[in-house]
């Protein structure tokens, strides 16, 4: 196919389905092979550029893609994406930090005073033909409370500005790898240490990338420095929270509650998870970016990445 100039466009492999308002503008820049399209198979032997979602790129998979240069991904996290062997193979990868961050300081903010009304408990009693009366019920105030926040990058500063917008919390924030300088406008108390911060904090949540360093990040001993009554949210990354340990510390009553919308199996089964949700527990399959618009806007962004990669080519 050729495009307005009458020049060859170049080919896209799409390997996720994506947004339509995405499709019809890689369609501008591309000549797409969508995920239902035969030739899709083909994208080891055949693709320079590809385009993901959710859909996993192993070492092996770029071993076997010769000629693959660059990788347009939907969204923030790469992890799903073996970056060492796209380092070593020269095949460069797009994301779309920061257009998700709104919508996942909602969803933050949401799941934070659903587990603080023990929405979980009562809503599962209720679908189950229980009746629940109001003075079975005690839940916690969050307004004028103090939000730990871990990861002070493009969504844990929405997440400050949501808390402290809408229930005027006071901010703790951790982040080695930020600037003394970051969230000058923010007023909040920084952190040199984990510890410091689990300890403070009625809420922790995190919005720090998965890596080898923050992976188990949330074990039982950070829950234990906890307070009895505190919440805590991941909607950063399965894996940075350890599952096993918090259903050890939710039966156990070391800390309040918990909103989880990330896991180390996606999406979450009953069967892997339906202990932890039989605790105060609020579980989304990872609906951070699960908006309409928010689910176009990084789906044209990542098009528009990987062809800004390939116009300079």
């Amino acid at each position: 196919m050729v495009d307005e100039h009458g020049e060859l466009k170049p080919i896209v492999y799409m390997l996720d389905p994506y947004h339509p308002r995405a499709v019809a503008r890689c369609r501008e820049l591309f000549h797409l092979i969508g995920p239902n399209d035969p030739q899709n198979a083909e994208w080891k032997e055949k693709a320079r550029y590809v385009l993901v979602g959710q859909c996993k790129i192993t070492a092996k998979d770029i071993a076997e893609a010769r000629r693959l240069r660059a990788i347009g991904k939907q969204g923030v996290g790469i992890d799903g994406i073996d970056q060492a062997a796209c380092k070593a193979n020269g095949v460069q990868i797009f994301n779309t930090p920061g257009i998700n961050k709104g919508a996942v300081a909602e969803l933050t903010l949401g799941l934070a005073l659903a587990v603080a009304r023990e929405f979980g408990p009562v809503t599962r009693k209720q679908t189950a033909g229980i009746t629940v009366a109001k003075k079975m019920c005690s839940g916690q105030l969050l307004s004028g409370k103090k939000v730990g926040i871990i990861g002070m990058g493009n969504i844990g500063t929405a997440v400050a500005r949501a808390f402290r917008g809408a229930l005027g919390v006071s901010l703790i924030a951790y982040d080695p790898y930020v600037p003394t300088t970051t969230w000058n406008d923010i007023p909040h108390t920084r952190v040199e240490n984990l510890d410091d911060l689990v300890r403070k904090a009625d809420v922790v949540t995190l919005h720090c990338p998965l890596k080898e360093d923050t992976r188990d990040m949330i074990s039982y001993r950070e829950m234990c420095l906890m307070k009895p009554t505190t919440i805590l949210i991941n909607a950063a990354r399965g894996g940075v929270v350890n599952e096993d340990d918090l259903l050890r510390a939710l039966q156990e009553k070391v800390i309040w509650g918990a909103g989880i919308d990330v896991y180390t199996q996606e999406p979450p089964t009953p069967e892997r998870y339906g202990k932890l949700w039989e605790q105060n527990v609020i579980s989304t399959p990872l609906l951070g970016a699960a908006t309409d618009k928010t689910q176009g806007d990084t789906a044209v962004a990542a098009v528009e990445r990987l062809f800004g990669f390939v116009e300079q080519y």
